[in-house]
């Protein structure tokens, strides 16, 4: 995770989180709108683990590749990077998010009308507007629970005596990431990601906004349960 001693300048990083952030929500944005009618959920989880993982290769190495301000925020809890750079990675994050929903919009508008863009429905929702209508109460457990569970993997892999081969915690991460949405997907349509949830929902319509905030609070809570935990659970050494 990034820290005070990081190599690369604050610019060069925020810069990684934002490129970073957008392949993530290209990925997943792109696949449940264009293809995800002939594959169903699976198509959008394997994007968005692939999308995690690649871009975490290619400028992981500049920002530690949290791409996600849950992460960022978890991190800190952990004391794996300073609080005065939650700011900062979070705003990157979601002008990342915010490009690549901006691309994907304007790639539905220059369709000459034979495909338009349903924000909504690839937003994440409770109530009508989950995709097997799961209530708010549900939603909110799963966004948690899904976030700490995350983060844990995240922490777990990327820890300094972690059991991980050199350049293979991306991938782990990655296929965390495909596995949770293959879980939560018909849940809430898996946020897990407050920047993920803020870039469609700002071309989804007042309703769509009305529900953002659940998608802010909840990982943003599951990811200080698992940022605080993690030492007490699982950084115990003799």
């Amino acid at each position: 995770m990034a820290d005070a001693t990081s190599p690369h300048s604050m610019t060069s990083r925020l810069i990684a989180e934002v490129f970073g952030t957008f392949v993530l929500v290209f990925a997943i944005l792109g696949s449940a709108l264009f293809i995800s009618g002939a594959t169903g959920p699976l198509g959008p989880a394997l994007a968005i683990g692939l999308g995690v993982l690649t871009a975490a290769y290619a400028v992981g190495h500049i920002s530690d590749g949290h791409f996600n301000p849950a992460v960022s925020i978890g991190a800190a809890a952990a004391g794996r990077m300073p609080w005065k750079d939650v700011l900062p990675y979070s705003a990157a994050q979601i002008v990342g998010g915010i490009v690549a929903s901006f691309i994907v919009w304007l790639i539905s508008a220059t369709s000459g009308g034979k495909f338009t863009a349903d924000f909504a429905a690839v937003s994440n929702g409770y109530g009508n507007h989950s995709p097997s209508g799961f209530g708010l109460v549900a939603v909110i457990i799963t966004e948690v629970v899904a976030t700490c569970v995350f983060l844990w993997i995240i922490l777990g892999v990327t820890a300094p005596n972690a059991h991980v081969t050199a350049g293979f915690a991306p991938l782990a991460i990655g296929l965390a990431l495909t596995l949770l949405h293959l879980v939560t997907i018909p849940i809430s349509n898996t946020s897990l990601n407050p920047a993920r949830s803020i870039a469609p929902a700002i071309f989804a319509g007042p309703e769509t906004l009305g529900q953002l905030w659940v998608f802010i609070l909840a990982p943003v809570a599951g990811a200080l349960i698992a940022g605080y935990s993690w030492k007490p659970l699982f950084g115990r050494t003799r």
